[in-house]
């Protein structure tokens, strides 16, 4: 078994118990592998043992690997920042969004996502805790912008993410988490039918699930402690 192989099953593992402690099933958990920075190789050895979902946050590495990879069927993510300028790779080539934060990102994927493919899956990003470092639409406004998003054709809202600031108060997390489920809440009372919400990564993913997350972003917990890129901390 490989390094990745056995990293798979644990991560399944914690996923499996942290329903169990919140009284769901695991089925209602989606994992999503983030394997930015790391190679094609690295992405088929998650492949070969069932994993099918990747998240990437780098266009052209990303748009790069769906084309390497093809022939496997795996489901590809977007979940990185997203400028205006890089829309058109994106929705040619991935089948899901998480990182909405305006309307114009959302147009432009509308427009440009090629009308014989399946819709986009896009997700708006929220910041929850409120950190001007962080992408994402203010919780106030995510119910304006989601409504805006969802009127749009070839793409299909699915609901909402958020990445709230690291703390090992896990009181604090579970409320920032408990925010983004509150929303959904709403915005789903209101008349969309928003069925996923994106929070948890491999230090967090507990209590997102606790929270109801329906899908867990893990990178490092699969492949490992990643290489920073040149300019980032």
């Amino acid at each position: 078994m490989t390094s990745i192989s056995a990293n798979l099953q644990d991560v399944r593992t914690r996923i499996a118990t942290a329903a169990a402690a919140a009284g769901r099933s695991p089925d209602e958990i989606a994992l999503l592998a983030v394997s930015k920075t790391w190679p094609a190789d690295s992405v088929a050895q998650a492949a070969e043992a069932g994993q099918r979902l990747f998240g990437e946050n780098y266009v052209q590495e990303g748009v790069a690997k769906i084309g390497e990879l093809r022939s496997l069927g795996l489901e590809w993510h977007f979940i990185g920042p997203l400028q205006s300028n890089k829309t058109r790779p994106v929705a040619e080539s991935f089948d899901w969004v998480h990182s909405i934060d305006r309307l114009k990102l959302a147009q432009r994927l509308s427009e440009q996502r090629d009308p014989s493919l399946p819709p986009l899956n896009v997700c708006i990003q929220v910041n929850v805790s409120g950190e001007a470092s962080k992408s994402g639409v203010a919780p106030g406004e995510a119910g304006t912008l989601a409504r805006e998003v969802a009127a749009l054709p070839r793409i299909r809202l699915r609901g909402l993410m958020c990445i709230p600031e690291p703390t090992e108060d896990e009181r604090l997390l579970r409320s920032r988490f408990a925010t983004l489920r509150g929303l959904r809440d709403e915005l789903n009372s209101e008349g969309l039918a928003l069925d996923t919400l994106s929070m948890g990564m491999s230090h967090d993913l507990e209590a997102a699930i606790a929270e109801g997350a329906t899908m867990v972003r893990v990178g490092t917990a699969i492949f490992g402690a990643r290489e920073l890129r040149k300019g980032e901390a």
